[in-house]
């Protein structure tokens, strides 16, 4: 997709980006179903829990028709059509668990995979654009969007904690629909010297960001730490940093190399991007280059918005040139925001990963009978890793702290 237009006779704008006026990147309205053809496809994408359960759906899988992906037309029939097989991939590969993982996705499932995934421009695997953004409807169209009206079109193992989590994380997104709105407000009001307005856009984006933390904080509420540790999680990694898939997965049909993807990870999200572009946080080295990486689990157009937003001329140095103070004032509390949401997020991983996993060593070098212990039986090679494969309470703190280096300077 090619770069929007940045000079000053083109207005920058959300229209070219695939991003709703209501929704932010939330895909409006998706499907509950495919044709009729792909029945065969919905059929067990909307069982991968329960057949995981019956260690039944790597079968059922290979007994599946080769069916052609030519038939789905439209945005919507791929993105629920790109939903419904990777939900189907994460169940065959991980049923067993980090002991008996596949080598090879079997052509059935793999070469419609593949196809999809080139036609939408994301990678064939469960991501944050399947899971989230493209996986909800409401029990009651007319109804509010929030927890208690919401539904998964298509879920993983783990229950009533799935549902929570990727829900919440949802509900984070529609947080951040006026801040995504700001934006352009933001670019174009540096452009042509409006300090009013790009002070108040900014002051409506510290205020989305607190929202986010906010709709972040049902996490604890809706989500059971020893669920998400000991089950969920081994099903949304993925076969890069993997030590359980070190060779990667093989897409039979696609071609005889084994290939390796992360897996879903919230870096996959296009909004903390987004912020750090405008508000001009930097990220160093590893960390950097991971984010970057990330963006390739994105939509497209998504990414597109991320790499336009930072082609822009810098917003940090427009409020330190103009010595505003309101202006100062709204840019500092939009960083301070940025950092009490990555803050909390640090204490949500701390509670879902490090602290389970401190008790599940504890429980193995107890060597008690551990059948009832659910975070036991977690996969012990992610036992420090997010479900992207990055080291994650290292990675996360980097990133919280160089997010600090946006402040502007103390002056006197």
């Amino acid at each position: 997709m090619a770069a929007v237009e940045t000079d000053s006779k083109a207005p920058f704008s959300l229209d070219s980006y695939h991003v709703s006026e209501e929704l932010g990147f939330i895909l409006p309205e998706p499907l509950k179903d495919l044709p009729p053809y792909y029945k065969p496809w919905m059929d067990i994408a909307l069982r991968v829990p329960e057949l995981v359960q019956s260690h039944e759906l790597r079968s059922h899988i290979n007994q599946m028709p080769m069916l052609s992906s030519k038939f789905l037309q439209k945005h919507r029939e791929l993105r629920l059509a790109h939903l419904a097989l990777s939900a189907m991939t994460m169940g065959y590969v991980w049923q067993e668990g980090e002991n008996d993982t596949v080598e090879t996705l079997p052509c059935n499932l793999a070469v419609p995979f593949w196809e999809v995934s080139q036609r939408l421009g994301l990678p064939p695997i469960f991501t944050h654009a399947d899971g989230v953004l493209a996986n909800w409807r409401k029990r009651d169209p007319e109804g509010p969007f929030d927890m208690e009206n919401l539904e998964l079109l298509v879920s993983l193992p783990g229950g009533d904690s799935v549902r929570g989590f990727f829900l919440v994380t949802l509900l984070v997104e529609l947080a951040a629909v006026p801040a995504l709105r700001s934006i352009p407000t933001v670019v174009n009001g540096v452009g042509c010297g409006d300090t009013e307005a790009v002070a108040r856009a900014l002051e409506n984006i510290s205020q989305s960001m607190e929202d986010m933390t906010d709709a972040l904080k049902l996490m604890q509420v809706h989500v059971e730490p020893a669920v998400f540790y000991g089950i969920m999680r081994i099903y949304l990694s993925g076969w890069k940093d993997n030590p359980s898939m070190p060779k990667g997965l093989v897409y039979e049909g696609v071609q005889t190399e084994a290939m390796e993807y992360s897996g879903g990870s919230a870096a996959q999200s296009s909004l903390l991007h987004c912020f750090d572009e405008l508000l001009g946080v930097k990220h160093e080295e590893k960390s950097g280059a991971f984010l970057t990486r990330m963006r390739n689990y994105m939509p497209p157009a998504h990414k597109q918005l991320i790499q336009d937003i930072s082609l822009q001329p810098s917003l940090r140095s427009f409020v330190q040139q103009q010595a505003d103070e309101r202006l100062s004032q709204a840019f500092q509390l939009c960083v301070t925001r940025l950092l009490t949401l990555r803050s909390y997020h640090i204490n949500v991983v701390s509670r879902f990963i490090t602290v389970p996993a401190a008790r599940a060593r504890q429980l193995r070098d107890q060597s008690r009978d551990l059948e009832e212990e659910m975070i036991s039986r977690a996969p012990t090679a992610l036992e420090e890793r997010g479900t992207g494969g990055s080291g994650i309470m290292t990675f996360l703190k980097t990133v919280r702290d160089q997010t600090k280096d946006a402040f502007l300077p103390e002056t006197n």
